[in-house]
């Protein structure tokens, strides 16, 4: 019995694993995305001729990558003040250690044009490597 399981297993994780979706998630911090609002959660897609965005299973807007003219990348760093001075009041040690802590947000840029219409949007990434996979996108 123990076999079996041991056998169903390890053929049924790695199917599961890799049948994942493939999409990078995004929050949505401007642009001209039609009916969308800042703080909208999206879903990337970055294909080999194209990137899409999905929210709720509905593509909002399809970018061919021969229209796109401009991909940037730019960080906004702050330590975590307030919440430092609040928790240190209850315990100072922790409070102190995340004083020291630095909160990183990833913002990204993409602008197109395709023909005469022409767009931009601005993202908020939630890793590092949405960003890498993008940039190695265009390249």
């Amino acid at each position: 019995m123990k076999r079996l399981l041991a056998a169903v297993l390890s053929v049924a994780v790695p199917i599961a694993i890799f049948a994942g979706d493939n999409a990078y998630k995004v929050t949505f911090d401007g642009g001209s995305i039609a009916d969308t609002r800042r703080g909208t959660g999206l879903k990337m897609y970055i294909e080999a001729n194209q990137v899409r965005f999905v929210k709720d299973n509905k593509d909002l807007v399809t970018i061919p990558a021969s229209s796109v003219t401009e991909i940037s990348y730019g960080q906004y760093v702050h330590r975590r003040v307030r919440s430092a001075v609040a928790v240190g009041m209850v315990t100072l040690s922790v409070g102190t250690l995340l004083a020291l802590s630095k909160l990183k947000k990833h913002f990204v840029g993409l602008t197109w044009a395709n023909g005469d219409q022409k767009g931009g949007l601005a993202m908020r990434a939630t890793r590092t490597n949405t960003v890498a996979s993008l940039l190695d996108w265009k390249a």
